[in-house]
């Protein structure tokens, strides 16, 4: 124990240790100014990365967590900096991500004055955080840095928002000590296993003859990959992701039958309405996997594994539950559980497959003519990766492209905004999953709205020398809404062209290099270039300019009513 005075920001900076905390992303001004002056005396042990606007701290927090399973952190200022940042917190709640944001704060003296910078940020936060909470004494920060950790990466994690008043980075502080938190009494991470729910759930399992599990990122949180894979490969049971469930186990798995969703699979889809037995493990039924809830599974009993008991039966009713952390829960299943096999009925989702393959991913991935198409793309990059690099999208028709025909070998493989949907993610995010794991290519791809967002990000790649292959998909449009107005509003493609500059030009004004590809003669020495290149590069593919994705559930209609565009 130090019992020297030191002030607030010197404890922040103990705390950050203290939680493992390595890498931080920020952006200065004046009401955190302390504590940014005390970082530069941590700068060999807290590396922090300044970026070009607070929400691509937010989203690189985020992907530094997705890919580590560590927390991520972001540092910003009072006012517009922490306001900014809400996009972020917002993306990172809905998706279960930790990070903690702390934000300086004018002094408390001037609380509620309307000072310059000042805005009430816990008010504006609590309803996208898990805790928000604003610091006015230098005494309270290791206390509440401590619980922010906690909160933010137990349970089902999520964000966490640390509001610091300036005069508490300020202020002085006797005898510093820093105490983990891993109790608080109103908060209880993990519910207590009930032994009847895990036997009820194998007895329903066991008795199944068209069962299907659908997973999701729970199990990813949940560290508990290998759980899952020991059920999967006892149960025998065909397995489809959500979203964020994708690289959960390998993408070549015998068992693995396809993506759930508005541009999933069909297999998985249809099949949702035709199995006997819906298992879902660690995912919240979101309206996009889904549909119309008055058709959905109505034929199945419904088992809900998940930790979060305010997701059960919140959008579907279940027939069974079982409420705990799955790397507890799946084994004690798993150990009840009859060996089987499912042949006939993986056969089924086989021809769904075929199916699909013939009017829609043939065309997508190995097209004889025409204009590059996003599918061809993308299937080349995973393949020259070794299927092996991680994911990284932006929002739009590139990403339910890349999430389709990518290919996942390994865990935390996918970077993504899921519940938001947020257009500028990718690039911010792409920079921080590559902090998460330095030793993996991570792949970004984005559309020419996506990466205008946030393209200011790119000095941040410049300025640390980040190692991110960017593959634009440039079709000149905002894809996804083209998409809809094409289908769905008669064709009236109301401000959805886009009228872009020389991406290229830009990327090289950075010292990033890159390259233009038109012709499908040039695609693969330029993809081989990218990846052989040692450092960030940009690859702006021209693609077809009202290229579709397919399938498609139209929003609130069955699952089961799959467009095909072709067929």
């Amino acid at each position: 124990m130090n019992n020297s005075k030191i002030t607030g920001s010197e404890a922040l900076m103990r705390s950050l240790l203290n939680e493992g905390a390595d890498t931080i992303f920020g952006y200065p001004g004046g009401a955190i100014m302390p504590v940014f002056d005390c970082l530069y005396d941590y700068r060999d042990r807290i590396n922090h990365i300044l970026v070009r606007h607070e929400q691509g701290a937010t989203h690189a927090a985020q992907g530094y967590a997705r890919t580590s399973g560590k927390v991520g952190v972001a540092l910003v200022t009072s006012g517009p900096g922490a306001t900014n940042a809400v996009t972020g917190v917002a993306d990172a709640m809905l998706d279960s991500t930790p990070i903690v944001v702390i934000s300086g704060q004018v002094v408390s003296s001037l609380l509620g004055s309307d000072a310059f910078q000042e805005a009430d940020v816990v008010g504006i936060m609590q309803p996208v955080t898990k805790w928000a909470y604003q610091i006015r004494r230098p005494e309270d920060i290791a206390w509440a840095v401590s619980r922010a950790f906690y909160i933010a990466s137990t349970g089902r994690p999520g964000p966490v928002i640390l509001d610091i008043t300036k005069d508490a980075q300020f202020g002085l502080l006797e005898n510093f000590k820093y105490e983990k938190a891993t109790f608080i009494r109103s908060y209880q991470p993990k519910p207590e296993v009930k032994q009847q729910e895990i036997e009820t759930a194998a007895q329903i399992i066991n008795t199944a003859k068209k069962p299907l599990v659908l997973v999701g990122q729970g199990v990813i949180l949940g560290n508990a990959e290998k759980e899952f894979l020991a059920f999967a490969e006892k149960s025998g049971i065909p397995v489809a992701s959500t979203v964020l469930g994708l690289s959960v186990m390998p993408s070549d798995h015998p068992q693995h039958v396809g993506m759930l969703g508005m541009h999933g699979n069909i297999a998985p889809n249809q099949k949702t309405n035709e199995c006997d037995v819906l298992i879902a493990i660690g995912m919240r039924f979101d309206d996009r996997v889904t549909g119309d809830l008055n058709t959905y599974a109505k034929q199945a009993k419904i088992i809900h594994f998940d930790i979060d008991k305010a997701e059960i039966n919140k959008n579907v009713p279940v027939t069974a539950c079982v409420l705990g952390d799955v790397k507890e829960t799946l084994p004690l299943v798993t150990e009840l559980l009859d060996r089987k096999s499912y042949t006939e009925w993986l056969d089924e989702f086989k021809v769904c497959y075929d199916r699909e393959y013939n009017v829609v991913i043939k065309e997508e991935l190995y097209p004889e003519s025409g204009q590059l198409k996003m599918g061809e793309v993308i299937n080349k990059v995973s393949e020259a990766t070794g299927n092996k690099a991680v994911l990284v999208t932006d929002v739009g028709q590139h990403q339910m492209m890349a999430l389709r025909y990518f290919k996942y070998s390994q865990s935390r493989s996918v970077v993504t905004s899921g519940g938001l949907g947020t257009m500028g993610f990718g690039l911010p995010a792409a920079i921080g999953a590559k902090y998460g794991t330095p030793d993996r290519t991570v792949c970004l791809f984005v559309g020419d709205g996506g990466i205008q967002m946030t393209i200011q990000e790119l000095g941040t790649i410049m300025q640390y020398g980040i190692d991110v292959k960017i593959i634009l998909l440039n079709n000149h449009f905002l894809g996804m809404v083209r998409q809809w107005q094409e289908l769905f509003f008669d064709e009236r493609y109301s401000n959805t062209v886009m009228h872009n500059p020389d991406f290229v030009k830009i990327a090289e004004a950075y010292d990033i290099p890159g390259k233009k590809v038109e012709d499908r003669a040039d695609l693969d020495k330029a993809i081989e270039e990218m990846i052989a290149h040692k450092g960030s590069y940009l690859l702006d593919v021209q693609v077809e300019a009202k290229g579709m994705v397919y399938p498609m559930v139209p929003a609130g209609t069955c699952v089961t009513n799959i467009l095909l565009g072709n067929e």
